[in-house]
C-alpha cells in the first residue's frame, strides 16, 4: 500500500516553509459551471469522493492544493473548505477575477478592479474557512499590461491588512510574469507547463525573478494520463469537449491527432524507471527546472495515490530528457 514517503522532492515557499513539489489542482471537483451552454467544468462531482481524496492526499504528504473563485462557480472552495478549513499546515492558492453566480452555476464576467477584488477576498476566505488567504492569484490572462499595476496595489494593500500571505498572476506571458516582480509579496505565475509545452521563456523569467512556477495542465488536461484513445469522448458537461480556442489537446471532445502522434513518441521514454504515464509527465517537470510545482487534477483517490506516488521516483534522468527532446523533434 502507498504510504508517505520520507523523502520527496521539495521545494521552499515564500514564507520558507518546505513542502512536496506537487500540489493537487481542485478545479474538476468544482462540478460543472457553463457560459451559457458551454461547459467550464469537468463534469459531474461526488462532494464525499473529493473530500476522501483531499484527505488522502494529505496523508500521503500534499501540502499545497490550488483552486479559483469561479471553480464550480465557488463550489471547488467550499468543498477545500469542508475538507481542510483553517489548518496551518496546507498551503491553499486561489484566484479572483472570473465572476459566477453560484445559484445558475454561470460565468457572469470578468473583473479587476478594486472593489470586486476585495469582495472576492473576503468570499474565499468565508467558503475555504481560512484566516487568511496563503496564496492569491490574478486569473485573467491576458491582461492589460500598464492596467494591472493598478490591480497589483490592490493585492499589496491586502497582505498589508494581513488578507492575504502572497500573490501572483496566473499569465502565460512572460511579460506579464515579469511586470510585478519586483513587488513584496509577489512570489509565484500559474502558467501552462508540460511535456508539449516546454515554454522556455517562461520558465528563464521565473527562474531568472526567484519566482514559484506553479504548472497547470501538467497532465495536458488528462492526454498524459493515457486513458484516452482516439475513439473515446468526454462527457456532455466536461471543458474538454467545447469548442474553445485554447482547447488544443481534445476536438470535439476527442483527443486531437497530432497530441496523440506526440504521445506515442514519448510514452517509452516517459514510462523508464518504472513509473506510470502520469508519473512520467510530473517527473519531467521536476527535471525541466528546480522552480516547477506540478498542480496535476483529481477526483478520486486513485487519481491523488498516482500523482503522489511520483514523488518517490524523483524527477527524470537527464539521458532521459534529451531523449524525448529528440522523440519530439521527429514527430
Amino acid at each position: 500500500m502507498l504510504t508517505k514517503t520520507a523523502s520527496p522532492t521539495t521545494i521552499t515557499l515564500w514564507n520558507g516553509r518546505k513542502i512536496p513539489r506537487l500540489g493537487m489542482g481542485c478545479w474538476a471537483i468544482g462540478g460543472p459551471f457553463f457560459a451559457g451552454d458551454t461547459p467550464l467544468g469537468w463534469g459531474d462531482v461526488d462532494d464525499d469522493e473529493s473530500i476522501e481524496a483531499i484527505h488522502r492526499a494529505i496523508e500521503l504528504g500534499i501540502r499545497f492544493f490550488d483552486t479559483a473563485s469561479n471553480y464550480g462557480a465557488g463550489h471547488s472552495e467550499d468543498v477545500l473548505g469542508r475538507a481542510i478549513g483553517n489548518r496551518d499546515d496546507i498551503v491553499i492558492a486561489t484566484k479572483f477575477g472570473f465572476a459566477t453566480d453560484p445559484e445558475t452555476k454561470q460565468a457572469t464576467g470578468a473583473f479587476a478592479d478594486e472593489a470586486f477584488i476585495r469582495r472576492s477576498v473576503e468570499t474565499s476566505l468565508r467558503r475555504l474557512k481560512r484566516d487568511r488567504l496563503d496564496l492569491l492569484q490574478f486569473h485573467i490572462n491576458d491582461f492589460p499590461l500598464e492596467q494591472s499595476d493598478a490591480v497589483f496595489d490592490t493585492l499589496e494593500a491586502l497582505r498589508a491588512e494581513g488578507k492575504i500571505d502572497a500573490f501572483g498572476w496566473s499569465t502565460d506571458s512572460p511579460d506579464r510574469a515579469a511586470r510585478h516582480a519586483g513587488r513584496r509579496g509577489y512570489v509565484s505565475i500559474q502558467h501552462t507547463m508540460n511535456v508539449f509545452e516546454p515554454v522556455p521563456e517562461m520558465i528563464a523569467v521565473i527562474e531568472g525573478k526567484g519566482l514559484i512556477s506553479i504548472n497547470r495542465g501538467p497532465l495536458a488536461m488528462g492526454l498524459l494520463t493515457g486513458k484516452f484513445t482516439a475513439d473515446k469522448a468526454v462527457g456532455a458537461k466536461d471543458v474538454r469537449g467545447a469548442a474553445l480556442d485554447w482547447m488544443v489537446y481534445f476536438k470535439d471532445g476527442r483527443i486531437a491527432p497530432e497530441f496523440a502522434a506526440r504521445l506515442d513518441a514519448v510514452r517509452d521514454l516517459l514510462t523508464s524507471g518504472g513509473r506510470t504515464l502520469t508519473q512520467g509527465a510530473l517527473a519531467w517537470l521536476w527535471a525541466r527546472s528546480p522552480r516547477t510545482l506540478p498542480i496535476p487534477g483529481f477526483r478520486t483517490v486513485a487519481q491523488v495515490e498516482e500523482n503522489a506516488g511520483a514523488l518517490e521516483k524523483g524527477p527524470l534522468p537527464a539521458d532521459v530528457m534529451a531523449g524525448i527532446d529528440a522523440a519530439l523533434d521527429r514527430v
